[in-house]
């Protein structure tokens, strides 16, 4: 009979950690996110230091401050939400 006992207790226990570790929020999207980000800002200056006179107009501009902008917001949206 003990040992009976002695497996439930193990076996809860397996349990509630893989119940505790399923509730723990994933930091994926926010690696990716956060990835992305880093490609964009490295690509960007790539381009800005082989071109002067990028992003060529005032339209492309504020294309690249928005898209910028969005890359940022999710990141850090990404990274408050898996906290």
């Amino acid at each position: 009979m003990r040992a009976r006992c002695a497996e439930r207790t193990c076996d809860s226990s397996a349990v509630l950690t893989s119940l505790l570790a399923a509730a723990e929020p994933s930091h994926v999207p926010w690696f990716v996110a956060g990835g992305i980000l880093a490609v964009w800002a490295v690509v960007l200056s790539w381009i800005g230091l082989n071109r002067p006179q990028f992003p060529f107009s005032g339209v492309g501009e504020r294309a690249v401050i928005g898209i910028s902008f969005a890359l940022a917001a999710v990141a850090i949206a990404l990274a408050i939400v898996s906290s």
